[in-house]
């Protein structure tokens, strides 16, 4: 039994409600965890840990992306450029597919990351 999911690894997605992603950022998704309902977005929610210097990291510090919660972020519909809700139905083939709910375009396949 395969799980469809809404949001998927290489979508482009905003963030549109929490702490530091009020300021409308962007991003693909690098990683989702469908049982804690958390995605990790490219270069959004970066926190900087600080260790003790070593080799790899003589400075101390670094820098990492952290889970954002699923319910945070929309995709990103191409033609409108804006956050919409995705939805599912089933194609000519029978096979199941995301569409956009506003425009009713179907989702872009995404390319193997």
């Amino acid at each position: 039994m395969t799980v469809h999911f809404k949001v998927r690894r290489g979508d482009f997605v905003e963030v549109i409600t929490g702490g530091k992603g009020k300021k409308k950022q962007r991003g693909i998704v690098k990683k989702v965890f469908p049982r804690e309902h958390k995605l990790i977005v490219e270069k959004i929610n970066e926190v900087t840990r600080h260790i003790k210097p070593d080799y790899r990291y003589p400075q101390g510090t670094y820098t990492k992306e952290m889970p954002i919660d699923l319910s945070n972020v929309a995709l990103v519909d191409p033609s409108t450029d804006k956050p919409d809700r995705v939805g599912f139905k089933f194609d000519e083939n029978g096979s199941k597919v995301r569409y956009f709910k506003k425009s009713g375009n179907l989702v872009p396949k995404v390319e193997k990351i």
